[in-house]
């Protein structure tokens, strides 16, 4: 019989009017990989964090014990000294320090007032080679990939003699090579006997990777599915989520009257703005009409999110040309404010980054793109701000026990439900939603999928970018894929399959790299010059 390595009774842990956890019951065996799921606000992450320490000894109720010992953690060294070490979703690196310097930042190697350079980098060295990340951990973190540096902190919890390691939405920035990668690492480390628990939104990565399921629904623990015993599908992990089964993922459309063109995009180009002879959108035209979804897709770094970024106010890059009209008018959009004066609205992917004030309530981060409305004679009317925020709460079914919490204290998903509140306020007639589901539950989703439709039923335009291919197919009337800041293909959503995207970005590949200029740059590298 297997050994238990983690054993969490009765945790119970209370917020002001909130009860969080409500009696959970989480079991780990030694050297398997448990997935823990449920919607948004289900309690997953704050169940790890007071595994962790981060939620300290004395503000919970219950008992861990771990290895067969009562613990009692009052900082999140207290646990790493026990070798359990937590990677959260937003990644804790710093940009402008090297590899080795991020993985052993508060772990430093050497004596108390003398770092020895020579033993972190050579550890350093030798955990990336384990992670299989071929870099050498004297290069900055601002110069590798969101996937590699995925790979580094994992690296970095290695290095602090994990046995238990706790991964927070591990693969919600990576593309689905990286992704499956990083799966694959973690059934490598699990058949060298390291543990893991893992939270995802990515259902068919839990399917594929995990031993046990335990699912949390409303802070108390539903059940948990054991692979020797259970059929675990998609559709079976939902239905213990939301408490139903989910007959379809994606909302059907009604039969919507596509009108003439809302906006177009023509020979667009912008430059990186540190880079600035890098070209990161190069000649991109696009269109989007009244009533219509158009779906943009591609591999991470295709351009994206620099695309639209570069559209709405000029916001990212450097050397921005080209043309925007709105219907059928040529604009000038050369500032956020000149945007959103055109009716145009940007749903950023970074919501904790860029899209929300954490430190603010509700009802402040929904009017704040349209703040003239709330007020008279340059001052906010405080009663009208609240009002405002309840019908969007009411409309979008956001849970919140009321408009002046702070937005830094809801689920990624009623996040995201805010985020929108604040630009359907702002009464925009196209809509760009980038990467508008990631970090959410398969509930969740399915709403934000609804309030797309209504939208779109009102006589919106919608351009949706995402890197879930199954979302795009569902959701939109129209695909652009995009490769390397390029628009590569177009497809109506009748004709795309997943396989048709992907080969139209494969072909476009091969066209680019046998192009005279990148065959003279590999030329070029080959020879050293």
């Amino acid at each position: 019989m297997a050994k238990i390595l983690l054993e969490m009774k009765n945790i119970t842990k209370t917020f002001p009017g909130v009860k969080a956890l409500d009696n959970v019951n989480l079991q780990v065996e030694e050297g398997e990989i448990h997935a823990l799921v449920g919607e948004n606000g289900a309690g997953k992450s704050t169940l790890m964090n007071v595994l962790s320490g981060i939620y300290p000894y004395g503000t919970y109720e219950g008992d861990i014990i771990y290895s067969g010992e009562i613990c009692k953690f009052n900082h999140i060294n207290d646990s790493e000294q026990k070798g359990i070490v937590i990677i959260h979703q937003e990644l804790a690196l710093v940009p402008y320090m090297t590899i080795a310097e991020n993985m052993y930042l508060g772990n430093e190697k050497g004596k108390r007032y003398a770092i020895n350079w020579n033993e972190t980098y050579g550890e350093a060295d030798r955990y990336l080679k384990t992670v299989g990340l071929m870099e050498s951990s004297h290069t900055l973190i601002k110069d590798i990939s969101v996937g590699k540096q995925q790979l580094v902190e994992i690296a970095k919890a290695l290095a602090k003699k994990a046995r238990l390691l706790i991964l927070d939405e591990p693969t919600a920035s990576l593309n689905e090579d990286d992704s499956r990668s990083l799966l694959e690492l973690l059934l490598k480390f699990k058949s060298e006997g390291l543990t893991s628990i893992i939270i995802s939104h990515k259902l068919n990565e839990i399917a594929y990777v995990a031993d046990k399921i335990t699912v949390i629904r409303d802070g108390s623990t539903i059940e948990t599915l054991d692979r020797k015993k259970d059929a675990i599908t998609e559709d079976r992990i939902i239905k213990g989520m939301v408490g139903r089964e989910l007959v379809d993922r994606f909302p059907r459309r009604c039969d919507v009257e596509i009108g003439e063109k809302a906006m177009e995009v023509e020979h667009w180009n912008a430059c990186h703005p540190l880079y600035s002879d890098r070209k990161v959108v190069s000649d991109v035209s696009f269109y989007v009409r009244k009533g219509e979804v158009v779906g943009i897709c591609g591999l991470m770094g295709a351009g994206r999110t620099e695309l639209a970024m570069s559209i709405f106010g000029k916001s990212y890059g450097v050397k921005i040309s080209g043309t925007v009209r709105i219907n059928g008018k040529e604009v000038s959009l050369n500032s956020v404010r000149a945007a959103i004066r055109h009716k145009l609205a940007y749903v950023t992917e970074d919501r904790k980054g860029n899209g929300l004030i954490l430190g603010n309530p509700i009802k402040i981060n929904t009017t704040l793109a349209n703040m003239q409305a709330v007020s008279r004679h340059t001052m906010i009317d405080k009663d009208k701000e609240i009002a405002v925020a309840e019908d969007y709460r009411d409309k979008l079914k956001t849970k919140c026990p009321t408009v002046e919490q702070n937005v830094g204290n809801l689920s990624g998903g009623n996040q995201q439900k805010v985020l929108l509140s604040k630009w359907m306020f702002a009464e925009p007639d196209i809509l760009i939603l980038d990467e508008p589901t990631r970090g959410i539950d398969v509930g969740a989703k399915y709403e934000i999928y609804c309030i797309m439709n209504r939208l779109a039923s009102e006589g919106k335009s919608i351009i949706m970018i995402s890197s879930e291919l199954p979302e795009v197919l569902g959701m939109s009337d129209r695909i652009y894929i995009m490769n390397e800041g390029r628009m590569v293909g177009e497809v109506s959503a009748k004709e795309a399959t997943q396989e048709k995207i992907m080969a139209c970005i494969l072909k476009s590949d091969k066209q680019h790299k046998d192009t005279p200029e990148c065959t003279e740059k590999r030329e070029n590298q080959r020879k050293g010059e």
